[in-house]
Order: C-alpha cells, then sequence, then structure tokens
C-alpha cells in the first residue's frame, strides 16, 4: 500500500472512530462552502484580469470596430483551449452538474475543477455574450465531487456535496445566501431536509464570507427600493408577468433552435466562424450585448437607459424616447441569440446572467411603455427590478430563486408581494408552453431528468443492464419432453427460454403449463419443446430505460420480462427483483 492510501486509510479509521457522519458532512460543507467561494472569487478576477489586458491592445481610434472581432478571438482561444489542453468536452456548467446527479452518481470530470474557469475567462474576458454562473457552479460542483469521491461518500452525501458547492457559489457571486439555498432546491433539485439543511446553511454562508473577504461587500447588482408596493400597480405587475412568461418561451425556444442548427454543423471551424462573425456582428451594431451585461443592468436598474447608445451607431439619437424604447425591443430579441451563438461556436458560459439581461430589459420596456401611454404613472426601476425576477421564473422554472434573489439583491422585501405576482404568472405562462428549463430540456429528451418525484428518480436510477438474471436452463426447439424434465430437475426455476442454434429466442416453456403432462411418461419422448413453447407478448431490449420496464409490468400481469437485443436471448428481469433493487435505492438516497 503506497505512502497516499495508508494517510487515507488511517483517516477513515480515526473518523469512524471520533465523528459522526452527519458530523463529517457538516464538517465537509464548510470545505466546500470555502473552495466554492475561492471559485467564484477567481472566475471574477480572471475576467477582470482579461478585460483589462484586452482593453490595453485596443485603441481608442478602433474601439467601435474591434467589437467585431473581439468575440471571436475570445471563442477561438477557448475553443484551442478545450481542444487543446482540456482534451475533454467542457459542458455547460449547470447542465453538467444535473446530469452527473442522473447518470454518474455525483462524479464530475476531474479537468472541471480548472477547465470551465479558464474556458469562461477566455469566453466572457473577450465579450462573449454569455455569464459566468454556470462555470462557477461547475468548478465549485467539480470539488465537491472531488471530495465526495476521496472521502468515499455515499451517493446522498455526494449529492448533497454537489448542491452544498452550487449554493455556495451563488451565495458567493449574488451575495445572497438564502436564495442560494432555494437555488439548489429548485434547480439542483436536493431534497430540502433536516439532513440536508445545515450543511447548504454552512456551505452559502461561508462561501458568501470568502466573497466578502475578496470582493467586498458591494453586491452584484445594487438596488434600494424607493417606491413601495401601491396597490394600484398589481394589476401591472400581473401583466409584466404575462409579458415576462412569453419572453422567456421565447428565449427557451429560440436557444434550442439555434443549439440544434449548429449540432447540425460537422466542422468545428464552420461552427466558430459563422458563430463567432455571428456574434460579432450584433454586438458591433449593439455593443450592450458585449459580455455579461452587468453593467447595462446596474445602469438599468438606475434608470439610466445610456447603455444602450455608448459605442454605438445610434449614439446621436440619445436623447429619443423612441429610440430607447426601440434598442430595448432589440436587445431583448437579441440577447439570446448572442448568448447561443457564443455556445455554438464554441464558447463556454452560463445562462443566468442573459436572463437577467433580459429581465432587467423587459421590465424597463414594459414600465416606459405604461407610462407613455398615460394611464398610469409607474416605477421604471421596480419594474426594471421585478422583470428580472419574471426572467428567471420563467426561463429558470425556479420562482422562489427569482423572488428570494431580487429580493435579497434589492436590499429588501418591500416589492416582496410584486416578486410573488409576477414570478407566479410568468411561470404558470411558461409551464404551459414549455414543460422543461433550458437547464433540463437535454436532459429531458434523453429521459436523463431528475425532478423532486422520488418515486420517479429512484426508478431511472436503476439499470436494466444490472438486473438481468441469466441462470435459466436453456432448450431448443427440437429438443422434447424429456429434455424438460431434466431441466427442471437441474433448476429451480419454473421458466425456460427456447434458443436456436444462432441464440434467437424462439419462444418460452412456463413450467405451469406443461405440469400435467410430466406425469406422462409415454410423451416424453414425443412431445417437442417447439409444439408446447409460446412467444411471450411483451419484451425488452438491455437498452430500455426503467420507465419501460415498469410500465410494460404495469400493463401486464406477467412477473418476468424476456429481454432481446437484435433478436438475441440475453436473459429476464424478474418483478421481484426489480421491487427489491427499488427498495435498496429508495433507502440508499433517502435523507434522514
Amino acid at each position: 500500500m503506497s505512502k497516499r492510501l495508508r494517510i487515507v486509510a488511517r483517516f477513515h479509521l480515526w473518523r469512524m472512530k471520533n465523528m459522526s457522519d452527519r458530523g463529517f458532512i457538516t464538517a465537509l460543507s464548510v470545505v466546500v462552502g470555502l473552495l466554492s467561494g475561492f471559485a467564484a472569487v477567481i472566475i471574477k478576477n480572471a475576467v477582470r484580469t482579461t478585460h483589462y489586458l484586452v482593453n490595453l491592445m485596443v485603441s481608442q481610434e478602433v474601439h467601435n470596430y474591434i467589437y467585431f472581432a473581439l468575440p471571436l478571438a475570445g471563442i477561438a482561444l477557448t475553443v484551442i483551449f478545450v481542444r487543446y489542453f482540456v482534451r475533454k468536452e467542457v459542458r455547460h456548467g449547470i447542465p453538467n452538474v444535473l446530469h452527473s446527479i442522473s447518470q454518474t452518481k455525483g462524479r464530475i470530470r476531474n479537468h472541471n475543477l480548472f477547465s470551465s474557469v479558464i474556458a469562461s475567462s477566455l469566453t466572457v474576458g473577450f465579450g462573449g455574450s454569455v455569464g459566468l454562473e454556470g462555470p462557477t457552479v461547475a468548478t465549485g460542483s467539480a470539488w465537491g465531487s472531488l471530495l465526495a469521491r476521496y472521502f468515499r461518500l455515499d451517493y446522498k452525501s455526494s449529492i448533497l456535496m454537489l448542491a452544498c458547492a452550487s449554493a455556495g457559489a451563488m451565495a458567493a457571486i449574488f451575495k445572497a445566501p438564502i436564495a442560494a439555498i432555494v437555488f439548489a432546491v429548485e434547480v439542483i433539485m436536493i431534497d430540502l431536509t433536516v439532513f440536508s439543511l445545515v450543511p447548504l446553511l454552512l456551505s452559502s454562508g461561508t462561501a458568501i464570507l470568502v466573497s466578502y473577504f475578496f470582493l467586498g461587500q458591494d453586491v452584484l447588482y445594487p438596488f434600494e427600493v424607493e417606491q413601495s408596493l401601491e396597490l394600484s400597480d398589481l394589476p401591472y405587475y400581473i401583466l409584466l408577468g404575462i409579458v415576462a412568461g412569453f419572453v422567456s418561451v421565447y428565449f427557451t425556444r429560440m436557444y434550442i433552435y439555434i443549439g440544434e442548427v449548429f449540432e447540425k454543423i460537422n466542422k468545428g471551424i464552420t461552427r466558430l466562424l459563422i458563430g463567432g462573425i455571428g456574434l460579432g456582428v450584433l454586438i458591433f451594431f449593439f455593443p450592450s450585448l458585449f459580455g455579461e451585461g452587468y453593467e447595462a443592468i446596474n445602469a438599468c436598474l438606475a434608470g439610466d437607459l445610456g447603455y444602450l447608445f455608448n459605442n454605438s451607431l445610434f449614439s446621436g439619437f440619445r436623447d429619443e424616447l423612441w429610440a430607447a424604447l426601440i434598442l430595448l425591443v432589440a436587445v431583448i430579441i437579441l440577447k439570446i441569440i448572442a448568448t447561443s451563438l457564443t455556445f455554438g461556436a464554441g464558447g463556454v458560459g452560463g445562462i443566468f446572467a442573459p436572463t437577467l439581461f433580459m429581465g432587467v430589459n423587459t421590465g424597463m420596456l414594459f414600465a416606459q411603455i405604461v407610462n407613455l401611454l398615460g394611464i398610469k404613472q409607474v416605477s421604471t426601476n421596480n419594474f426594471a427590478l421585478i422583470g428580472m425576477a419574471g426572467l428567471i421564473a420563467g426561463v429558470l422554472h425556479a420562482p422562489l430563486t427569482g423572488i428570494f434573489l431580487i429580493a435579497d439583491i434589492s436590499g429588501g422585501y418591500k416589492l416582496f408581494v410584486p416578486l410573488m405576482i409576477t414570478a407566479t404568472f410568468a411561470y404558470i405562462i411558461v409551464r404551459t408552453f414549455t414543460p422543461n428549463s433550458v437547464y433540463h430540456v437535454q436532459l429531458a429528451r434523453r429521459k436523463e431528468l431528475l425532478t423532486h418525484d422520488k418515486d420517479a428518480n429512484v426508478l431511472q436510477m436503476l439499470e436494466v443492464k444490472k438486473l438481468i438474471e441469466t441462470d435459466f436452463e436453456i432448450l431448443t426447439p427440437d429438443a422434447t419432453l424429456r429434455d424438460l424434465t431434466e431441466a427442471i430437475s437441474r433448476n429451480h426455476r419454473n421458466l425456460f427460454p427456447v434458443v436456436d442454434e444462432e441464440g434467437v429466442l424462439k419462444g418460452m416453456v412456463k413450467m405451469d403449463d406443461v405440469r400435467s403432462m410430466i406425469f406422462h411418461h409415454d410423451l416424453y419422448d414425443t412431445v417437442k419443446i417447439s409444439e408446447i413453447m409460446y412467444m411471450p407478448a411483451n419484451h425488452i431490449d438491455p437498452n430500455d430505460s426503467m420507465e419501460i420496464v415498469a410500465n410494460k409490468f404495469e400493463s401486464s400481469s406477467i412477473f418476468n420480462l424476456a429481454v432481446i437485443e437484435n433478436g438475441k436471448y440475453i436473459g429476464f428481469i424478474s418483478r421481484a427483483r426489480v421491487f427489491s433493487k427499488y427498495r435498496k435505492q429508495i433507502k440508499d438516497v433517502s435523507h434522514v
């Protein structure tokens, strides 16, 4: 045994003697919080450094025109880094975490410890129109996964570490610990139980302290509520929620559509050129689409629409309200296109920041139109703020995250009721048209998505191939009743597959069907198996999902399903074995 393994073994022995499992998980959640907080700090500073170096290289004389080339250069560097240094796919942050929970028992590849940091810094630092939240969550979760493997945690504790990392990352970014925990529950799908609550609190609290120490206590989107709730504004908050819901539907469908278009392009260089040049054109005409967009969001929350005109061809119309309204419509429509082009070209980032960008502009546009119509004068700043909650609720399918996040960053809960109303109506609208969020849609299509339905999740975790039983006596079609009786004496099974020389399943014989014939010895050599066998009405493929298996058991009275692959007999899956494994899995994943 190596020295490292001996140290690990000694530590495990010490831990088992001196710490309870719950105490160790609690302590480990603090470590995960620290690592997630540092991930947020490193990514944020890496992007700032990249921005600074890029600005040093760009002269003011060509400032406008350089917008066309910078995003393409940044994405090209990202592609080179991923292809030649990482040499593995760098998945989008939060979908990567969800995939690891549903398919790999919380295991995330080690390259995610650093790859998302570097790749997203290059993408966003050069102007890619994506956010940093997803890569931060991915990085923190990779550290959580590493610790879970190193300390040999079971499934439920490993998933909890990923949830703690996700909550810590969000808390460090937005300095909103409660919203971060809600995010872990709504988006990461962790069960909020007594077992998980304390680690989530400690992880998010630790991460936010790290963020305070290195990034200061200023929130990412500072806002102070100047005008509290007015009951006469309630109909407009409902209407804003409906508008935000339809904008969320547009966001989701456009994101999926452009992603599918790029998936059909085989050559990476073609994807890079199409996406990079397309993004450069959009940013050239609409510079507010450059990068994360947090400066534009802050300006919008302050009521300053100058960000729509800065460094743009439309700066001469800065004082015209109609021009601002047109540009608001344009950036709302084009932001998700710019984000999708960034991803399609090979960039790495997240969609959280684009969601906030579209939300704040949707709220501002809505309020400006209401005021322009003269029916009622509403607070444009409040509606801009609440619009972000509407888009989070709609795009991410996370209304509680939207409510608590925006309440936290606004410095209070004076607008809590409007936040609830807008987020709820946005969520209702988007669920009507898009059953899955952009985080979940690809997993849902592959039937890999975990939800808050524990029964469905546990069933999905079971693997068909691991449930196949093969200890059955195999007969050939030419075999006789005598061969069957001999097989019965050798095997405890009451089911016998009939397979030809090529391994193709020709039928089955059940003990119940031949029981009366066994006592007639004169039939032993005259009755052929081919005469008494039957072909099962239901069978499955080893690559089928457990949902299909469960449905076939439920729709029939059979106790065994034949497993056939390309016509060849593999074995059987029994109802009793599925139920036994299901009960064991329930016990393994349940938090107490």
